[in-house]
């Protein structure tokens, strides 16, 4: 069965997702809100040795809270974890989140990641940006955005150059939908060895990330897999969604495949130094019409090749920013 990109090739083209960014020029960082139109069934999967995550622990299937007001993805590291707070100001101002004796209480889980030495100025005393990002990034949310420097990535690195925010759908004949959406700053590089071609080329559909394609490599591929300087500043963070109805475990099982994408788009991944982690959320506008683990695996499947596209689209896209050099900046002349 044909499955091919969405429209947008964003994760707005899965039904009932909308995205928002927000960043500071200044500090070199900002913060991505994925809101569905109403709460959205979720789960999530954390691989890095280094996570930094808030309200992770309600999506468990063996908890009580089984859909959400949003995920947000923010920079930071642990000042970023302000952004949920913002996000979960703004949507109860809009009457969002489960009443309570007349209080809105949003459920907003969240995932940061290190860029606090990305040549920003970070230096904003006791009040850091990112409780005021979180609320700008929900006000801001629309079915259209841009990739690279936005949201979460605007101050990411990628390796040795500069990372950024991807994304990108899979939608098949028979309607189902699947889409990710990634902020990419990991230890390891989305670049094979001395090319200027992506890990992830084998699943690049019509030249989304630059179509360098298959890397031609003059011998054996160095069996050296960290190049970088920067151990210790990463963590790559994602939320998949599908329009496909899921359980709680369900969605995990979604979320614990796509980290898969991980692995083929960036080598290392899942390091001590990182802190992967990916939601996956159901929109739930269509009914399993499989039978339920076919039809959960091949979503998780669908979603792992989301993921790895949208890591080398969040590369590709990116704007140099500062010292940080960025991938069309270094290897333009090639494309």
């Amino acid at each position: 069965m044909m499955i091919k990109p969405g429209e947008k090739n964003l994760i707005t083209d899965v039904d009932g997702i909308s995205v928002g960014n927000a960043h500071d020029d200044t500090a070199w960082s900002g913060v991505t809100a994925i809101v569905p139109d109403v709460p959205a069934v979720a789960g999530v999967d954390v691989r890095g040795g280094g996570p930094g995550t808030r309200e992770t622990e309600v999506l468990r299937p063996d908890c009580l809270v089984d859909r959400v007001d949003s995920i947000v993805l923010s920079g930071g590291s642990v000042f970023g974890l302000e952004a949920a707070s913002g996000a979960v100001a703004e949507l109860a101002a809009q009457g969002k989140g489960f009443e309570v004796r007349g209080f809105n209480v949003p459920i907003v889980p969240s995932a940061i990641l290190f860029d606090l030495v990305n040549g920003g100025d970070k230096s904003w005393g006791e009040f850091p940006p990112y409780r005021d990002l979180g609320r700008k990034a929900v006000q801001n949310i629309s079915r259209d955005f841009s990739l690279g420097n936005q949201g979460a990535g605007f101050g990411a690195m990628a390796g040795l150059i500069k990372g950024g925010l991807g994304s990108c759908s899979a939608i098949s004949e028979d309607g189902v939908q699947v889409g990710a959406l990634i902020a990419v700053n990991p230890v390891g590089s989305t670049l094979v060895p001395d090319t200027n071609c992506f890990w992830a080329w084998e699943f690049e559909q019509d030249e989304e990330f630059g179509g360098a394609g298959a890397p031609v490599l003059g011998g054996n591929l160095s069996l050296e897999a960290i190049e970088s300087g920067r151990l210790g500043e990463n963590t790559t963070l994602g939320v998949v969604a599908t329009n496909v109805s899921l359980t709680k475990s369900q969605a995990q099982r979604v979320a614990m495949m796509a980290q898969d994408g991980y692995a083929r788009a960036i080598r290392p991944v899942h390091t001590p130094l990182d802190g992967d982690t990916i939601f996956a959320l159901s929109t739930e506008k269509r009914k399993l019409d499989q039978p339920e683990p076919l039809a959960v695996a091949r979503i998780g499947a669908i979603a792992a090749d989301c993921v790895a596209r949208a890591v080398a689209r969040a590369v590709y896209h990116a704007d140099s920013l500062g010292s940080l050099p960025s991938y069309r900046s270094l290897f333009e002349k090639k494309l």
